[in-house]
């Protein structure tokens, strides 16, 4: 195997060939060794798997997300779910709409606090829920990985998450 040795004068670009004839760099601004390229490709190669999973139940990606947060709470307020999903209002606000278009969810002004907005679930919303039961063993399928390694990446992931939050 040959090998471009390191020095204290050695430029980051150094690469070195394996076995295999790869070529592996420890250039810091190598596409290859960037987490921004990698998180970013596998978001969309994951998001791509659950499109035809969730087009039966006329679904995009971001509403299903919507979908999840309400099976798990219901009502909740605009805000607790943006803060849930960590998204915009100017985000969640089209989201909500469709959903609502397509009689999975009602938006009506808080009881409480006639500031809020509340967002529940129809019995649409909550019927489709046991449709959308089949969907996580389809992913997992799809992926070809246990239920360990997405345990463990999505727990990897989640320090990422923290850690970026905590900026």
């Amino acid at each position: 195997m040959a090998t471009t040795p390191r020095s204290a004068t050695t430029p980051r670009s150094a690469t070195t060939v394996g076995n295999a004839g790869v070529v592996a760099s420890d250039d810091l601004l190598a596409l290859e060794n960037q987490v921004c390229f990698a998180l970013a490709v596998a978001a969309r190669g994951v998001i791509g798997v659950y499109r035809p999973i969730l087009e039966p139940l006329g679904l995009t990606h971001p509403q299903y997300l919507v979908m999840l947060a309400l099976w798990g709470r219901s009502p909740r307020t605009v805000r607790d779910l943006g803060e849930a999903l960590q998204l915009e209002p100017a985000t969640l606000s089209p989201l909500l709409k469709r959903l609502e278009a397509q009689g999975y969810v009602t938006r009506e002004r808080s009881a409480r606090d006639e500031r809020a907005l509340d967002v529940a679930l129809t019995d649409a919303g909550r019927a489709l829920r046991e449709r959308a039961l089949a969907i996580p063993p389809q992913v997992v399928d799809r992926l070809g990985m246990s239920l360990d390694e997405l345990g463990a990446l999505r727990d990897r992931l989640a320090e990422v998450i923290a850690a970026v939050q905590r900026g």
